[in-house]
């Protein structure tokens, strides 16, 4: 008897179908949120060939928009799924800490992480440390007096309404949902009878995936993304181009629009709020080399709906500090106050902005008037030129007659003029140069 060779897998032909199947029972809120979340399906079956693993976050504004029904599909067809909607840190710890450690699911994740961010802080850290391999988890154990070591690194699939914690939303896939339509069609999701279908494709694809783990933990792909982005979609685009046709194009597709929508939706820091607004005064104040804090203070807190409305030169100095940028004595017309360059900026506005230094000037700079024969005690006139002094000026030096030294608290008077009762002359001495 003729023993029969095992059929070939064609992995493009699994994901179509398999993206086929979700669509059948979501809408989902485009082609490429479509392809994604088929794509991290079927890495969750390839986990050993993965160095990080991406989290899916399944986010939607309002209920009845179709999040937990994509959960359950994707409960369905991914590796080992381990669903929860509720369950203690030491719980998720324990299950994930094994050889073959399953796919997480989590639904309703905005009843978790709600509060104070010490209640969730051990389930974060998890989700947070499980993205990369080699991040074990450290815990005592007070009955064997040693240190053990839990694995952390696991797929893991989370939905609920509004916005994921920040740092696990950057480790992922993120999906916004939209309630769907009144003729936008869907088929009702019945596990009883709808599951063990989609189960079973799940099957295959672990069928089809298990034989190229080498395959992929040594493949390079060419990445549309970079950065942790990159880390986050290389197992997906792997993948893709393993399977080939025309996955390697959307996968790659999918890669920068999702990344894209992310840093648009994205809640920027007050760091970084606060360099652009620094980088629109700056460039309004024209070719200056650098401002009071007092002037960066009051354009900052001039700002509609900013978010510093309490802002002080102590929380501006923190903030600032955290990108290398310190404050500094800087001289005016009025006399030394303290400032920030703007040189100081510029590495912190590429980096953090995308931002080029200030060119050219939206507003003009008034030049420096001369400075007044006497100033009242405690007054400052002209408070408001920016324009920077050279420090090096070519000041006249002073003398007096009949005394030696310079006062340097009289104003010289004119040459064809008597002081006054009680005051001594003095006379101009060009400086020596």
């Amino acid at each position: 008897m003729t023993r029969k060779e095992p059929t070939t897998l064609d992995g493009a032909e699994l994901l179509d179908r398999l993206r086929a199947t979700i669509r059948t029972y979501v809408i989902l809120p485009s082609n490429e949120a479509l392809d994604a979340v088929t794509l991290w399906i079927a890495a969750t079956h390839a986990l050993p060939a993965w160095a990080c693993a991406p989290r899916l976050v399944i986010r939607a504004p309002e209920k009845r928009c179709g999040k937990s029904r994509l959960l359950d599909v994707t409960e369905a067809a991914s590796y080992n799924p381990l669903m929860t909607v509720n369950a203690s840190p030491a719980a998720v710890y324990r299950s994930v800490g094994t050889d073959s450690p399953p796919t997480l699911l989590i639904d309703e994740y905005d009843t978790i992480f709600t509060g104070s961010a010490d209640t969730y802080a051990d389930l974060r850290g998890l989700l947070n440390a499980g993205h990369q391999r080699n991040r074990p988890a450290l815990r005592y154990n007070p009955n064997k007096d040693q240190v053990e070591h839990i694995p952390t690194f696991a797929m893991a699939a989370m939905a609920g309404i509004g916005p994921a914690p920040e740092t696990i939303e950057d480790r992922a896939v993120v999906i916004h949902m939209r309630r769907r339509r009144a003729r936008e069609k869907v088929q009702p999701w019945r596990i009883e009878r709808d599951r063990p279908a989609v189960a079973a494709l799940g099957a295959e694809l672990n069928a089809w995936l298990k034989p190229n783990h080498k395959a992929l933990r040594d493949a390079v792909p060419l990445m549309p993304v970079e950065d942790r982005d990159a880390d986050t979609w290389e197992p997906l685009i792997a993948l893709a181009d393993l399977a080939g046709g025309q996955w390697p194009i959307r996968a790659r597709t999918a890669a920068v629009a999702l990344t894209g929508a992310r840093e648009e939706r994205a809640e920027t820091s007050d760091g970084v709020k606060i360099l652009r607004s620094c980088w629109d005064i700056f460039n309004e104040a024209g070719a200056v080399t650098a401002l009071p804090t007092g002037h960066i203070l009051d354009r900052l807190k001039a700002i509609e709906d900013a978010p510093w409305s309490d802002l002080n030169a102590h929380r501006l100095g923190r903030l600032l500090r955290e990108f290398g940028i310190t404050s500094c004595n800087i001289r005016l017309p009025i006399g030394q106050v303290k400032g920030y360059s703007k040189d100081l900026f510029i590495d912190a506005w590429d980096r953090y902005c995308d931002l080029e230094p200030p060119q050219g000037s939206h507003l003009t700079v008034p030049s420096v008037p001369s400075v007044p024969a006497q100033l009242n005690p405690g007054t400052l006139q002209n408070a408001g030129t920016l324009q920077s002094v050279p420090l090096q000026d070519s000041v006249p030096g002073l003398t007096c007659n009949a005394t030696l030294g310079t006062l340097g608290t009289l104003t010289p008077a004119p040459l064809n003029q008597e002081p006054a009762h009680g005051q001594t002359k003095l006379r101009l001495v060009p400086s020596a140069e």
